[in-house]
């Protein structure tokens, strides 16, 4: 099938919808979905080399969700500024969100500082996606939720644009190298790994930034009386609960490539997603010798 060839983020601010009339370069797999109640992902960063655009689609291809949330820097125009990349698998993804909202699923958008130029869109709704600055979700068992994607509490964002736009060509180039070395691990048949999510880990400085930012958000989510707070903006999954509140970030997809789900009754889980497609292929591969097995059982 062909790829969709129109410059995408005008295709997108004009008429998303087109993306659901259109066929993608990647046919949408026919199988058997997980349903929940509410999926959050963020920090996709389409339009750049670091996006792990097949393992997203793999995602959007075995779940399903009544309502989606995106959490910011879902497109990286601070990037697309530099150097225009747009593969037909970023289109694929684009492709798959719509598709979603034509079938029934609520869909919101909620900009980061990626992609901020869709901020000005606040209130408007495109082909079924509404773009929203913050949101309020309700869990099932009751649970206010305010759901945003945290760049307004990042010092570094907020007072000193040109460094964080040096770290961002900083982080770029990280994941220039972790492209490399998965390359290299699946030439090997090794699973996927994060170089960079590694690193965070390991350096102090990083590990006290991360948590200095989700003790800020947790204290915003409490001055405005709900009970917990949903974010994205520094692309490490993780819940905690931090004076009274709930915090979660979805993470991102392009390091650790995770998802936050609401089940049917409420309950809140972290997908790893790499860790999925690790599970699936030990399944279908024990399943695979499972039958080998009684073949030769019955030969025999």
């Amino acid at each position: 099938m062909g790829a969709i060839t129109r410059p995408p983020l005008e295709a997108v601010i004009t008429d998303m919808a087109d993306f659901g009339a259109l066929q993608p370069s990647v046919p949408e797999k026919i199988t058997e979905r997980r349903q929940y109640r509410t999926v959050w992902i963020s920090d996709v960063h389409l339009g750049t080399r670091g996006c792990n655009a097949d393992m997203l689609i793999d995602f959007l291809d075995h779940v399903d969700s009544d309502t989606m949330y995106l959490v910011g820097d879902i497109f990286d125009g601070w990037q697309l500024k530099k150097k225009f990349y747009w593969p037909a698998t970023h289109n694929d993804i684009v492709w798959r969100i719509m598709k979603r909202a034509k079938r029934g699923t609520k869909i919101v958008y909620i900009p980061g500082n990626h992609d901020e130029m869709f901020r000005q869109f606040t209130g408007l709704d495109f082909g079924g996606v509404k773009i929203k600055r913050q949101a309020i979700h309700t869990t099932a068992d009751g649970r206010r939720l305010l759901v945003l994607h945290g760049d307004e509490f990042d010092a570094i964002t907020l007072s000193h644009r040109w460094l964080a736009h040096a770290g961002d060509f900083a982080y770029h180039m990280m994941m220039t190298l972790n492209r490399w070395v998965n390359l290299y691990r699946r030439a090997m048949k090794l699973p996927y790994w994060s170089l960079s999510k590694y690193a965070k880990h390991k350096v102090k400085n990083a590990v006290e930034f991360i948590s200095n930012f989700e003790e800020i958000v947790a204290h915003e989510a409490k001055t405005r009386g709900v009970d917990g707070v949903i974010a994205g903006h520094i692309h490490t999954a993780d819940y905690r609960h931090i004076d009274g509140i709930d915090y979660y970030n979805d993470g991102d997809w392009v390091e650790g490539c995770t998802a936050l789900v609401e089940h049917e009754d409420g309950r809140m889980e972290i997908l790893h997603w790499a860790d999925e497609i690790r599970a699936r292929e030990r399944e279908a591969a024990a399943a695979i010798d499972e039958a080998r097995m009684t073949e030769a059982r019955v030969a025999a």
